[in-house]
């Protein structure tokens, strides 16, 4: 078993030579400061991969055992780092393993670039050995896509696919390379790209709208702040914190958009969403000023858009012109990047305190602790919960785990409970909502991160959907922690049968294998925890750990996830239980 080691501070400076265009992209590669790569090769691709090899000095490939996998990992890479994934795969059932993952990337505005194989140019339309039009296929998931035919071409269409891929609202990126362009030669030179003509990625904020918003703000009784992952990606942060602090307004979080301000700062006031906090689903509709940051009114957020925040004036802070007034009629819309247009309107904004409008979360942060959260994190009954799971590994980890999370009951927990110091530490599947995202995810979340511990938080289901990644872990000795909460059961969609279908558990009893001695299989220390007397010392154990741990926590079959606002009902109509 080999410890991975990634290749740092390595550049290439490959100009006016003759080069085949295989070498070409690898050179494009390290020019945009690519080190690390996710794939799985293929006929249609050998001719990159025989590249590969001789460039080890200087990229690291890592074989998943999945093309899926591998778009998953360069997404958890992108997230835990700020930086552009990238993904191989070979052409046909290559490239279209790779959808699953670039829909997830697009719908969560996360940036990868995806380069896959493809039969030569005079194959093309012939219905080749393993040919896909996989142009057509993943026009409607991707950022870009483009079909790379002669040689000649990789460099500037590598070069735009990764700013395209990384600038404005980031997103997936698709570079299909027929194999003849692989072995052609030309004269190589590369520039990276900084401007697309028709593509304006940022918008320019207007101090107008910015002027207004403040304004709005200011004269507000009742203002609130749901942010979502825009904060993240734009860098945001400390503008937001800055922004919160001095008008002190109560602010929420979607789940894309959470870790971007301490759990513990007194103006997060949790998440909102079909299973979020009482009190911010609740007070949306009470609020006189709605102020959205990065955020774009998915529909797991508003509930029923016809009662959404109807009393309220709605301010945008988006720096997607497409997503302003998309579902949510706006007032007062302010484009551009968070980090600028919170900066700017700053210093126009009053300080204030809002206390009475504070104490109305408080007071309905008391409802939902003691009629669901008390019972989640400190259970009287005997069988174990995912809540205090969720909150042993607080804990043990001291708060500055990167939390990786599948799709799920388990995921819901994790978001409504974990606790966090530091940004870019939740890392879930959020608009696809993906079984199967975790595994590798936190793979290249990670080796994006070795630094920090990253614990992998999974359903029993979701777990077998990307379980063969358990193969990377072991031949690279990647200290990734695993925690699967397993209740035999596919837990949400069981849920909803037993609220809205009497019941009825058709397709969702799982019968599960021995997880445990799957994971030694694997050379992977493991353990299960049956009972609680048990959970704190083998948590603590785990997180202690300085190589690869599974964890199976045995949780209660029927445990449901609370608050939980039903399909298509108003965030007022939120449910305790």
């Amino acid at each position: 078993m080999e410890t991975i080691k990634l290749k740092k501070d390595q550049s290439t400076k490959s100009t006016g030579i003759k080069i085949t265009g295989a070498e070409a992209i690898i050179h494009c590669l390290l020019a945009e400061g690519v080190d690390l790569i996710y794939g799985y090769p293929g006929g249609a691709i050998m001719p990159v991969y025989d590249e590969l090899y001789k460039f080890q000095d200087k990229l690291t490939h890592i074989l998943t055992r999945h093309e899926q996998g591998a778009t998953h990992a360069a997404q958890g890479f992108a997230r835990v780092t700020g930086k552009v994934g990238v993904a191989m795969a070979t052409s046909g059932p290559g490239a279209t393993n790779l959808v699953t993952g670039l829909a997830d990337a697009q719908i969560d505005s996360t940036p990868i670039v995806c380069i896959t194989g493809q039969v030569p140019r005079h194959l093309l339309g012939s219905d080749a050995f393993q040919e896909t039009d996989i142009i057509g296929i993943s026009t409607p998931v991707t950022k870009w896509n483009h079909q790379i035919t002669k040689a000649s071409e990789i460099p500037e269409v590598m070069a735009k696919a990764f700013y395209i891929a990384k600038s404005g609202r980031p997103g997936p990126v698709l570079i299909d390379i027929t194999k003849n362009a692989q072995f052609e030669e030309f004269e190589f030179s590369y520039e990276k790209c900084t401007g697309v003509r028709s593509y304006k990625p940022v918008p320019e904020p207007s101090i107008k709208a910015i002027e207004a918003a403040a304004e709005l703000i200011n004269s507000a009784k009742k203002p609130y702040i749901v942010w979502g992952q825009g904060v993240i990606l734009g860098k945001a942060e400390e503008a937001l914190k800055a922004f919160v602090e001095k008008a002190g307004i109560p602010a929420a979080w979607t789940i894309m958009g959470e870790s971007a301000l301490p759990t513990s700062h007194p103006m997060n006031v949790g998440m909102v969403g079909m299973h979020g906090n009482y009190g911010p689903n609740v007070l949306t509709n009470e609020c006189d000023v709605l102020i959205a940051i990065g955020m774009r009114f998915d529909d797991r957020v508003t509930g029923n858009l016809d009662t959404y925040a109807k009393q309220a004036k709605i301010i945008h802070f988006e720096i997607d012109p497409a997503e302003v007034n998309k579902n949510v009629a706006v007032d007062i819309a302010v484009l551009g990047n968070a980090k600028t247009t919170l900066e700017l309107i700053l210093p126009l904004i009053n300080e204030n305190s809002h206390e009475e409008w504070h104490k109305e979360f408080d007071k309905k942060y008391k409802e939902e602790f003691a009629q669901v959260i008390e019972k989640d994190l400190h259970p009287s009954k005997p069988g174990l919960t995912m809540g205090e799971v969720i909150e042993e590994i607080n804990l043990a980890s001291e708060h500055e785990a990167v939390i990786v999370t599948d799709v799920g009951q388990h995921q819901m927990a994790a978001c409504r409970y974990a606790k966090f110091k530091h940004s870019k530490s939740n890392i879930t599947s959020g608009g696809l909502g993906t079984m199967g995202f975790a595994l590798p995810a936190a793979i290249g979340a990670k080796m994006g991160a070795m630094e920090r511990e990253v614990v992998a938080i999974i359903g029993d289901g979701g777990y077998q959907m990307t379980i063969q990644e358990l193969g990377v872990i072991f031949q690279h000795n990647i200290p990734v922690k695993i925690v699967v909460l397993n209740n035999d059961h596919l837990g949400m969609v069981r849920q909803w049968q037993e609220l809205f279908f009497e019941s009825r558990y058709a397709s969702t009893v799982m019968t599960n294998p021995d997880f445990v001695k799957i994971a030694e299989g694997y050379h992977i220390e493991a353990k299960r925890v049956t009972e609680r007397k048990d959970l704190k010392t083998v948590v603590q154990e785990m997180i202690a750990s300085k190589n690869p741990y599974f964890l199976e926590v045995r949780v209660e079959k029927e445990d449901n996830v609370f608050p939980m606002i039903p399909s298509g009902a108003s965030v007022s109509e939120i449910r305790l239980k």
